[in-house]
């Protein structure tokens, strides 16, 4: 056949051009599509022959490619490519031909960072491969390389193949090739070269036969290409059918041998085996009839578990009761799962599980209102459990149903607590108002309500009635917090024996190796096997007529030593787990006679029971710190009914109306409760303290209100003249000098008789004074007062205080410098004498002001500092007053000045009758100001004066044309000029004053 042509290998040397033809390596993914290496078959040969099959299917197809650009119509060689016709001279190579003539070999040298690497380096891995290497040579042998076929060969066949098959049309190539599809039979078949008609004509027939023999054709070539494939691989299949027949050889000598083998093993079942086994499945029959007795014992011990609870319910063992129903359902979920008799019995014991968590949570709540509601005249301590049979030694009713809970997972039992107490709150406030309106007649119980009760009593009534709930809050207060304190310390003993349990499992696991090794070799000492723990625990559960320390000691005598270890472990672990159980599940004389069904705990099983059943340690210290803000919360329940008591009586605005000495009690009262709360608790409450801020406020206001009306009617009476100063004030400003800023008790009338004086002495100043001055004095005394008696109105007392020196500032402006004295009290005129009294009362509040923002100052917050600020402003306010009183002062001799001295003539007689007029006048004003204000101001005020007459004297002197000239006239003025200046040096401390007279001359320039 044609396909046969190329098929044989063409011989390689071992040499790359022995043979005089060069070979250049191939890399598979740098080659043309048609070089590249053909598939072998792996289960048949190493190696196969090569073939053209693969290079047909992934090389660009004649058929499907015929309408599209490939390799095989270029038309360009290869030389012609390579030769560059701009270049006069070829190249020598690669390097000149790409970076030009001039360039030339150097000699590289070696890399001081790789080594030299020789064949010894391989030596090695030639030696492992050296046995691969001849199993390989073997496979040339048998399947030729496809390298040896050479180039030209299959180049030859590849061309002619794809030459032969690009007469194929490329619809034979499709995958898709299926004649059922009409499209696909009219291409195949083209009908329209065929006649319509039915007929059949020579065309027709000479179409059909040239159609039947170009697809003949179409299937030669085909077959033929098929033929080539099959003769190039025809020795891989030869050797897979050699391989064949070979392997079937070995698989009949393998089943004979396994046939063999069958039968000496039938023959050794037979001989050895059967009568052992028999022996051996007796033995474990018998153990199955043990471990069946075994479990009937234990399913009549659990049997007894719904009579024991109930047993134990009666005397409201719960704790035990708990224990035992979760022992029976792991008995029953572990050793006696599947049992039919059993099939509801772990829902009765849930049933029984939910009634008694019912009933330890009323027994709480019964509890709970027992201890809350017991009168105070008892002990403040926690109420212990009253049983009519004595009970034995362990923890408290409180401890028991405090475990139980926890056991069970109610962590809500402290909301009943809670709520509880809130109700006991409202009956003490309840129980103490009825207790006082019992005691007061005046009130009738059945027909007023409850809060109108309060509010008809009287202060010092309603004052008792609230110490009285204070006192009773403290108790109710101390018993909460022992009570809480019991169930803080259960809830932590809890905490730290589950820690505890578990470091006794770290450490026994540790142990548990060498105590396994220990044990059997005293077992083999003794000669009979230890008790193992199901035996123990069937021995624990059976135990009749014994306790359970009874019953553990039986099963520990059968022990060896190592099970005594074993055994005293797991003791320890059951005491740290639930140490708090056993001892009240114990506590009883019916359990002593019934002891035979509560024990069903295995050995250690309280312990691992507790751990699963108990909550967390996360969930316990939750508990523990719900604990302390219980007790927080007592704190806030008791000051919240507090309020309300406060605030029921403050409803119709009597608290408002209390005197100051009142309202410093009572808020005395309340502060000290709050402050033994805050010792009891630990916890600061703000809810009373701000009700009593609230009344504090409305009280300070009310208080202001009435000081400052009484000041306004004070002022509004004034008139203005100087008041005598009583003995009692000038004692009130003596203690305010010695650093007692308070308001001195009331000393009985008539034990000193001292007569009044006619100033006010302050740091040695006398000071003249109106009356409404002396009780403005008072009244910030009781303003300071205030503040001593209750420290938490100091900002509010401050601002009312600013409020009443600003009032009496503007208000005393008004009435002196206002001229609304003369409307308000009805004087004629505001007379110097007025003014400077007014002006004096002015400087002794300025001198006041620092000595109470002292006062205040170390009352009040570092960060309340800046309300100290309204002193300043009243401060500068004052002065400014002060300072216009004087500009007024002046102002008055100003305008006489005026009047005066525009009718002034320069004749004689002399002295003028204009100067003894104005010297009269400043006599005048010297007579009405000078036994008022110090002689300081006296003479800082008439320098002002004498300034102003000097001003106007030389404007008059211009006027008239009289100059420094040493004239008639000018002597004149001289006599006038030192009457006038003898006249005011005579008066009262002003002889030094440099009156400064040659100023009234014009200066001549």
């Amino acid at each position: 056949m044609s396909s046969n042509q190329g098929s044989s290998p063409i011989p390689q040397s071992s040499g790359g051009t022995s043979d005089g033809l060069f070979r250049k390596p191939r890399d598979p993914s740098t080659a043309p599509r048609h070089y590249r290496t053909p598939r072998s078959l792996p289960d048949v040969c190493p190696k196969e022959p090569p073939g053209e099959g693969r290079a047909l299917c992934e090389g660009p197809s004649v058929v499907v490619d015929q309408h599209r650009w490939t390799v095989y119509n270029s038309k360009v060689n290869l030389p012609a490519a390579l030769n560059d016709p701009r270049l006069a001279k070829r190249e020598s190579d690669f390097f000149t031909k790409t970076w030009g003539l001039d360039f030339t070999e150097t000699d590289v040298m070696p890399s001081f960072y790789l080594p030299n690497i020789s064949r010894e380096h391989f030596s090695s891995y030639l030696q492992e491969t050296a046995q691969r290497e001849k199993i390989h040579e073997r496979c040339k042998n048998i399947c030729l390389n496809k390298d040896d076929l050479s180039v030209p060969t299959i180049t030859n066949n590849h061309d002619k193949a794809r030459a032969e098959l690009e007469q194929v049309p490329k619809i034979f190539m499709k995958p898709e090739f299926v004649l059922n599809d009409p499209a696909t039979f009219n291409a195949v078949l083209p009908w329209s070269h065929f006649s319509v008609a039915g007929g059949k004509n020579s065309r027709d027939v000479a179409s059909s036969r040239l159609l039947q023999e170009k697809l003949s054709h179409y299937l030669d070539v085909v077959e033929v290409s098929i033929a080539r494939q099959i003769s190039l691989r025809s020795e891989a299949f030869f050797h897979a059918m050699s391989s064949q027949h070979e392997l079937q050889d070995r698989l009949r000598e393998t089943a004979d041998a396994v046939a063999k083998l069958r039968a000496r093993t039938a023959a050794i079942d037979r001989v050895m085996c059967r009568g052992p086994l028999r022996v051996l499945r007796d033995a474990l029959t018998r153990n199955n009839c043990i471990k069946l007795h075994n479990k009937l014992k234990l399913m009549a011990a659990v049997h007894q578990t719904q009579p024991t609870v109930q047993l134990l319910l009666s005397t409201s063992e719960f704790v035990g009761a708990l224990e035992l129903i979760a022992t029976t359902k792991e008995v029953l979920q572990q050793e006696l799962q599947g049992i039919h008799s059993f099939r509801h019995l772990g829902s009765q014991l849930c049933e029984m599980e939910r009634l008694i968590d019912k009933m330890m949570v009323a027994d709480f709540s019964t509890y709970t209102q027992s201890d809350l509601n017991r009168a105070f005249e008892e002990d403040s301590q926690v109420l212990e459990k009253v049983t009519e049979q004595p009970a034995a030694p362990g923890k408290d009713r409180l401890q028991s149903l405090v475990f139980g809970l926890l056991r069970q997972r109610k962590l809500d039992f402290l909301d009943i607590y809670s709520e509880e107490m809130i109700r006991a709150a409202k009956n003490i406030v309840r129980q103490c108002v009825v207790k006082s309106v019992l005691q007061i007649s005046e009130i009738d119980a059945d027909t007023v309500k409850f809060h109108e009760q309060m509010r008809l009593m009287t202060f010092p009534q309603w004052f008792d009635l609230l110490l009285d709930i204070f006192e009773h809050f403290i108790l109710f207060l101390k018993r909460i917090k022992a009570t809480l304190s019991v169930i803080r310390n259960m809830v932590l003993e809890v905490l730290d024996s589950s820690q505890r349990s578990r470091l006794a499992d770290v450490s026994s696991a540790t142990n548990h190796s060498d105590g396994r090794t220990n044990e059997e070799e005293e077992e083999a000492e003794s000669g009979g096997p230890a008790l193992h723990s199901g035996e123990a625990e069937l021995a624990y559960l059976t135990h009749e007529g014994l306790f359970i320390s009874d019953a553990l000691n039986e099963a520990e005598q059968r022990s060896n030593a190592a099970a005594h270890a074993q055994l005293r472990a797991q003791t320890h672990t059951e005491t740290c787990g639930s140490d708090s159980a056993s001892a009240t599940t114990e506590s009883s004389s019916s359990r002593e006679h019934n002891s035979n069904t509560t024990s069903s705990l295995p050995i250690g099983g309280a312990a691992v029971i507790s751990e699963d059943v108990m909550p967390s340690d996360l969930e316990l210290s939750r508990v523990a710190n719900n604990v302390q803000e219980l007790l927080y919360t007592a704190s806030d329940v008791s000051h919240d009914r507090c309020v309300k008591v406060l605030m029921t009586r403050a409803k119709d605005g009597s608290l408002e109306r209390l005197s100051s000495s009142e309202f410093v009690c009572l808020s005395q009262a309340v502060e000290s409760f709050v402050r033994d709360t805050e010792e009891l608790c630990g916890r600061r409450s703000m809810s009373l303290r701000g009700a009593l801020q609230s009344q504090a406020n409305r009280f300070v206001q009310r208080f202001h209100e009435e000081r400052k009306t009484k000041l306004s009617l004070l002022l509004d009476n004034e008139r203005w003249k100087q008041a005598e100063v009583p003995a009692e004030f000038q004692d009130l400003v003596d203690s305010i000098a010695d650093g007692r800023i308070t308001l001195p008790e009331r000393k009985p009338t008539g034990c000193e008789d001292r007569k009044p004086s006619e100033f006010l002495c302050v740091d040695g100043q006398k000071y003249a004074v109106v009356g409404t001055v002396l009780l403005l004095i008072r009244m910030f005394l009781e303003y300071c007062q205030c503040v001593n008696d209750i420290p938490s109105i100091t900002t509010d007392i401050l601002t009312r205080l600013a409020d009443l020196l600003k009032h009496f500032n503007s208000r005393s402006c008004q009435l002196v410098l206002g001229a609304g004295a003369l409307q308000v009290v009805g004087l004629k005129t505001i007379t110097t004498r007025n003014l400077a009294l007014a002006s004096r009362c002015l400087q002794l509040v300025v001198h006041y002001i620092p000595v109470i923002r002292a006062h205040f100052e170390t009352r009040l917050q570092p960060r309340q500092y800046s309300i100290l600020r309204h002193f300043d402003h009243i401060t500068k306010d004052y002065n400014d007053h002060i300072a216009e009183i004087s500009a007024k002062l002046v102002a008055i001799m100003d305008s006489m000045f005026e009047k005066a001295l525009s009718k002034y003539e320069v004749k004689a007689p002399m002295p003028s009758a204009c100067l003894r007029n104005v010297c009269k006048q400043m006599a005048k004003m010297h007579e009405a100001i000078h036994e008022l204000l110090p002689e300081e101001q006296t003479q800082m005020l008439f320098l002002r004066i004498n300034a102003s007459f000097k001003l106007h004297l030389k404007r008059q002197l211009a006027r008239l044309g009289v100059g420094n000239d040493g004239g008639p006239q000018y002597g004149l003025v001289m006599v006038d000029v030192a009457f006038y200046s003898e006249n005011v040096q005579a008066l009262r401390s002003l002889e030094h004053l440099d009156l400064n007279m040659p100023e009234i001359w014009e200066q001549k320039r």
